[in-house]
């Protein structure tokens, strides 16, 4: 679980990167939930941008996807949410603590 610190740390980098995932009319399938764990594992904070054609609650959506990869959801904001999960050997040395 994060807290508000690090919250705000990650949402501070993730407005720097672009989506990796995108999410269609099939919501939370296998396949994305394994495309989001490959995600996760290489890069550790992922967004994901949730196309037109999915019509599943976005903020639901974002907590079903982080239930199943074991990561926390850091942002839901418009079509798009941004996930976060410590990989072994960890990118983000200086998040707050």
């Amino acid at each position: 679980m994060l807290n508000s610190k690090q919250r705000a740390y990650l949402k501070s980098k993730a407005t720097k990167i672009e989506p990796v995932l995108m999410i269609g009319k099939g919501g939370a399938s296998p396949e994305v939930v394994q495309s989001a764990n490959e995600a996760l594992e290489a890069r550790e904070l992922i967004k994901a941008k949730v196309l037109d054609n999915c019509f599943e609650d976005i903020r639901d959506l974002a907590h079903t996807v982080a239930e199943r990869t074991h990561s926390d959801v850091v942002i839901v904001i418009g079509r798009k949410f941004v996930l976060f999960r410590k990989a072994k050997k960890t990118a983000f040395e200086d998040m707050p603590k």
